[in-house]
C-alpha cells in the first residue's frame, strides 16, 4: 500500500522542537505568553493521531473550561488539519474524524466528568494550573491505563499549585520530559516589547506570565498569605476530633439543579476560639446521596450541616430542597440567611479575621487548601480595579469555606476544663511543601 505524504502547515518553533521529538511517555511544558505552546501542543496531537497504530486512537485536548477549548485552540485544530484528504470537522462536538480512524476531541474541565468511561492515547491539558487538579488525578489518568496512553501538561505559573508540583516530578523523574522556556531567553518575543510589558506590568505579573516563575505570587489571592502562615505556625498538621464537640459540615451547593456545578463540604469543629477543618470533599455531577453516603461513611452520619441561603430552595425537577433532604436522611440542618449582594465579600473578610484561629489536618484538606490557595480576585487591567472573586475550580471551596467563618460564632470568655485533652498532632513532614503535601 503506497503511503502518501502529507503536508501541514505547521513550522516547529526552535524551542518546541525537543517537545516533538521526545521519548517519554509524559511531558511537562512551562511557557512564556504568547510562545506559542498551544500551537505546538495541538499539531502534537495531529501527528500521534495520525501514526497511532492502535485500533480507533482517540486523543484529547482539554482546557481549563469548554467556552475555553472552543476560543483558543479549535480554530487551529481545524486550520492544521485542513490539508488531509478525508477529514471531517464536528462543530457541535468539536472533534476531528481522521481518515484513520483517528479521533481528537476538546473538552473542558469545568466537567471532567464527561470524560469518565472514555480511553484515551493521547491528552493534552492546556493551562492546568487553572484545572480542578481532581480531573487529571480521578478522570484523565484513568482513562490512559489500559492502551498506556501518553499525556502533556502544558501552561503558565500562577503561584505554587498542582501544575507547580507536575513540574517538580517532570524535572525530577526520567521517564518525563521537561521545558521551562522563559521570554528572557527564547527570543520570540522581541526584546524592545519585553522592555515595554515590564513598564505596563506589574514585577509578578511580568515574573509569572513572561519568566515563568512560579514564585511569583498570584495577584489578588485572598488567601495565600493566611495558608503560609497556618504552615509556619503548624496548623497544618495532623488533627484528631475532638469527641466532646459537635462535628459540621459546611456547603457550598453551586447553581441550583446544575450536574456542571461541583458541591464541597468542609468538615469542621468549632473549638474553643479555633476552627479545626479535619476533612474536605467535593463532588462533580454526582447526586446529593453520593454526599451523604460519604458523609456517613466516614464517620460523619448525622452532624451539623450549615448550608448557603439557597438550600432552602426547591429544584425544578423533584420540587426539594437540599435542606428538607438532608433533614430527611437525619442531619440537623442550618440554613443561612443571604447576605445580599455583599455576601461575598463578607465571607472572604470573615475568613480572613478568623485564618490566624484556623487549623486544617494535613492531608485530609489537601484539595480544599489548593483551592483556598488558587481563590483570587478578577481584574480588569485597563482600569486596575478589582471585580470580585474569579469564578473557577476554585471557588466552590472558598465560598464553603467563608461560610464556615461567617456561621462561626464567638464563644464566652470562659476557660477550657484542664482535664479536657486537645487532641492534635503536629506533623513536622508537612512543613516540606506550604500546601501540606
Amino acid at each position: 500500500m503506497a503511503v502518501r505524504e502529507i503536508l501541514i502547515p505547521y513550522a516547529p518553533r526552535e524551542a518546541f522542537a525537543p517537545f516533538h521529538y521526545r521519548a517519554e511517555r509524559f511531558a511537562c511544558i512551562v511557557a512564556h505568553r504568547r510562545a506559542g505552546k498551544t500551537v505546538a501542543a495541538v499539531n502534537d496531537l495531529i501527528k500521534a493521531a495520525l501514526s497511532c497504530d492502535k485500533p480507533n486512537p482517540r486523543f484529547a485536548y482539554v482546557a481549563p473550561w469548554y467556552a475555553q477549548a472552543k476560543d483558543v485552540a479549535w480554530n487551529y485544530l481545524k486550520h492544521y488539519t485542513a490539508p488531509i484528504p478525508g477529514v471531517q470537522h464536528n462543530e457541535s462536538e468539536l472533534r476531528v474524524d481522521l481518515p484513520n480512524g483517528g479521533r481528537i476531541r476538546l473538552y473542558g474541565a469545568d466537567n471532567y466528568d464527561r470524560l469518565r468511561g472514555i480511553y484515551l492515547d493521547g491528552v493534552v491539558l492546556d493551562e492546568f494550573a487553572d484545572m480542578d487538579p481532581r480531573a487529571w488525578s480521578e478522570v484523565i489518568r484513568p482513562a490512559l491505563a489500559d492502551r498506556q496512553g501518553w499525556a502533556a501538561f502544558i501552561g503558565t505559573p500562577k503561584g505554587k499549585n498542582a501544575f507547580y508540583e507536575v513540574f517538580e516530578r517532570s524535572v525530577e523523574s526520567d521517564d518525563w520530559f521537561s521545558l521551562r522556556l522563559k521570554a528572557s531567553e527564547t527570543g520570540i518575543v522581541p526584546a524592545h516589547e519585553l522592555a515595554a510589558l515590564k513598564v505596563e506590568m506589574s514585577a509578578n505579573e511580568y515574573e509569572r506570565e513572561m519568566e515563568a516563575s512560579f514564585d511569583a505570587a498570584i495577584e489578588g489571592a485572598y488567601y495565600a498569605e493566611g495558608l503560609k502562615t497556618a504552615l509556619e505556625e503548624g496548623r497544618i498538621c495532623r488533627l484528631v476530633r475532638d469527641p466532646l464537640m459537635s462535628i459540621k459540615a459546611i456547603w457550598d451547593i453551586g447553581g441550583t439543579g446544575s450536574k456542571s456545578d461541583a458541591r464541597s463540604i468542609w468538615i469542621a469543629q468549632y473549638v474553643g476560639r479555633e476552627i479545626w477543618n479535619l476533612d474536605y470533599h467535593e463532588s462533580v455531577g454526582q447526586p446529593l446521596a453520593a454526599d451523604v453516603a460519604w458523609l456517613r461513611e466516614n464517620g460523619y452520619g448525622g452532624c451539623h450541616c450549615i448550608l448557603p441561603h439557597d438550600g432552602s430552595t426547591n429544584d425544578r425537577v423533584h420540587d426539594v430542597s437540599y435542606e428538607s433532604a438532608l433533614k430527611a436522611a437525619d442531619f440537623e440542618v442550618t440554613v443561612i440567611p443571604n447576605q445580599g449582594p455583599g455576601a461575598a465579600g463578607m465571607r472572604i473578610e470573615a475568613a480572613r479575621r478568623l485564618f490566624p484561629r484556623i487549623w486544617f489536618d494535613d492531608v485530609k484538606t489537601k484539595d480544599g487548601r489548593e483551592a483556598l490557595a488558587a481563590y483570587h480576585e478578577k481584574r480588569d487591567p485597563k482600569r486596575n480595579i478589582g471585580l470580585g472573586p474569579n469564578h473557577d475550580w476554585a471557588s466552590h471551596a472558598a465560598d464553603a469555606f467563608g461560610l464556615e467563618c461567617v456561621a462561626y460564632q464567638e464563644p464566652g470568655k470562659r476557660r477550657r476544663p484542664e482535664s479536657k485533652p486537645i487532641q492534635r498532632h503536629y506533623n513536622p513532614a508537612s512543613a516540606n511543601s506550604w500546601m501540606g503535601a
